[in-house]
């Protein structure tokens, strides 16, 4: 599988889900501006005409813009509405043009409206059945837009009045909105082209990333598994060859291979053990323990085995607190460092395990007097499989798991964990944990 295809191919997914989402969230956006930009400016309008509407309806009885119904009443045959009462509130919005429709489907108001007005806007206008009842938008000669409705006569059966409002300017309006819009619109989405290239280049480092530590796991773990299997099966076959030898004459060959397989077993013991810590499998089983005299305990063992070894260990337990944490895991972090300085210290070298509180935190230090890291070494030594000199680690046993389990148990202790340099010479591994 060609690695950069698959990222570029991911990449592009990316770019094109977050360029949908932009775009439909900008459509979104404009049509519910669009939207409430237009029902607001029709509002006053179309308020005027359900007003009227209801007047007709109810014979000159109703009201419209909450005038009072004993004034402002209509009074003609035809039920227009009046001109202002002497009180001086308008009986009719002077923009609202009343059309009276006879039975023939003819204009049957025009000296009202006006003849000259007649002439020029409303001659060719016909009469659409649609706008009964309901408020629709109309225009005349595609130059002037009305908003209309129209109510039948009470008093003349088939007959009409069509109300009929201007609403030019609020077109125009709306018209020029949408313009606005349309081109913000274009260059949101320009904007979001740009913004979602970069997005998905951004989401896409946390998967590279991913990808390689994946790929040099595998690479890793498959080098580390093929050496002792190797190991044991050219014993296993060496054997199988001399079927006649007593186990005595092979006794080499099988401690070797017993060997391996232990080594075998503690390296899927740590890679089942990362494998989980990744899943989030894992779970810690907390409890109060008394750290010093813990530390004390798994330390016991480990001073014999130093001192076998003709190495100082020395522990200055000064911490005098209890701690929440899991025992177990707790356990195997202080035997990997143990281990290691073990391992890498030489005769008469010291190796020390200190603990103490500072600044409201827990301090645990495994310092030791043996042959160090490089600084390139010293910024990857948390790394999987990472070891300085490989040969010697595999001479030792090591697989280079140890400090990135030691590294993963303190984090879920929501810790931190340090190595530095010993002066003048070693390392120091420094842990800090919630007290």
């Amino acid at each position: 599988m060609n690695k950069n295809k698959v990222i570029r191919s991911q990449q592009l997914r990316f770019m094109v889900y977050t360029l949908i989402a932009f775009t439909i969230l900008f459509g979104i956006f404009g049509t519910i501006i669009f939207s409430q930009i237009k029902t607001t400016l029709y509002a006053k309008t179309d308020t005027d005409l359900n007003g009227y509407k209801m007047m007709i309806e109810t014979g000159g009885r109703g009201t419209a813009n909450g005038a009072n119904p004993d004034k402002n009443s209509f009074s003609d045959k035809n039920g227009f509405p009046p001109p202002p009462d002497i009180g001086g509130r308008l009986g009719f919005n002077p923009r609202v043009i009343p059309i009276q429709w006879n039975k023939e489907g003819k204009i049957a108001n025009i000296q009202q409206i006006g003849f000259i007005n007649y002439e020029n806007y409303f001659s060719s206008l016909k009469f659409d059945p649609a706008t009964v009842g309901v408020i629709s938008n109309m225009s005349i000669n595609s130059t002037y837009h009305f908003r209309t409705i129209s109510v039948p006569l009470p008093s003349e059966t088939g007959s009409y009045i069509q109300l009929m409002v201007n609403v030019d300017s609020e077109q125009n309006l709306i018209g020029n909105f949408k313009r606005i819009i349309i081109i913000c619109s274009i260059i949101f989405i320009l904007l979001s082209i740009t913004a979602s290239f970069i997005l998905s280049r951004k989401m896409m480092k946390p998967i590279i990333r991913s990808w390689d530590k994946q790929v040099e796991f595998v690479e890793n773990a498959s080098h580390e598994l093929r050496t002792p299997l190797t190991i044991i099966q050219n014993k296993l076959e060496l054997m199988q060859t001399t079927p006649e030898k007593r186990i005595i004459d092979t006794f080499e060959n099988i401690a070797l291979s017993l060997s391996e397989t232990r080594r075998l077993s503690r390296l899927t013991t740590d890679l089942l053990t990362l494998a989980r810590a990744d899943s989030t499998e894992t779970q810690l089983e907390k409890q109060m323990i008394d750290l010093d005299e813990f530390v004390h305990k798994v330390c016991s063992p480990y001073a014999e085995i130093a001192e076998l070894s003709e190495k100082h260990m020395w522990l200055k337990l000064h911490s005098q607190t209890r701690l929440e944490a899991d025992p177990a895991r707790l356990h195997q972090l202080l035997v990997i460092l143990l281990d290691n300085a073990l391992k890498y210290t030489r005769e008469h070298d010291s190796i020390g395990i200190s603990t103490s509180i500072k600044e409201n935190k827990v301090y645990i230090e495994v310092s030791d007097t043996g042959i160090g890291i490089s600084e390139e070494g010293l910024s990857r030594i948390f790394d999987r499989f990472y070891r300085e000199d490989r040969a010697r680690s595999r001479e030792s046993g090591g697989s280079g798991l140890g400090l990135s389990i030691a590294q993963w148990i303190v984090d879920s202790h929501h810790g931190s964990i340090q190595a530095l340099h010993n002066q003048p010479k070693g390392m120091i591994f420094r842990i800090r944990l919630p007290k």
